[in-house]
C-alpha cells in the first residue's frame, strides 16, 4: 500500500475519532500527540476540505507525501499502534 494511502487512512481515523473525544471530554495522548503533530500540515494543505470526510480523506492522500516528519512520524506511531491494538471478537 502506497504511503499516502496509509497517511491518509491513519490520519482521517485518528482527526475523526480525535474530534469526536475532545467533544465528549475524553481524552487519548496517542490522538492529541498526532493532532499537535498534523494540525499545522492539515491546515496548509486541507484547510478547506476538514468538514468534509472524503474530501479530507482524498487531500491526505493528495498531500501526504508533503507532510511534517513529525507528522509522518506520529501517524506511524499511530498506525503500529492500530495494528498491534487486539481485535474484538
Amino acid at each position: 500500500m502506497k504511503l499516502s494511502t496509509l497517511v491518509a487512512a491513519a490520519a482521517v481515523m485518528a482527526l475523526s475519532a480525535g474530534a469526536a473525544m475532545a467533544q465528549q471530554g475524553q481524552g487519548n495522548p496517542m490522538m492529541a500527540k498526532m493532532r499537535e503533530a498534523c494540525g499545522a500540515d492539515m491546515q496548509k494543505y486541507c484547510a478547506d476540505k476538514l468538514t468534509d470526510r472524503d474530501a479530507r480523506r482524498q487531500c491526505m492522500q493528495e498531500n501526504g507525501a508533503k507532510f511534517s516528519d513529525t507528522c509522518k512520524a506520529a501517524l506511524a506511531e499511530m498506525r503500529a499502534a492500530m495494528q498491534s491494538a487486539p481485535k474484538p471478537n
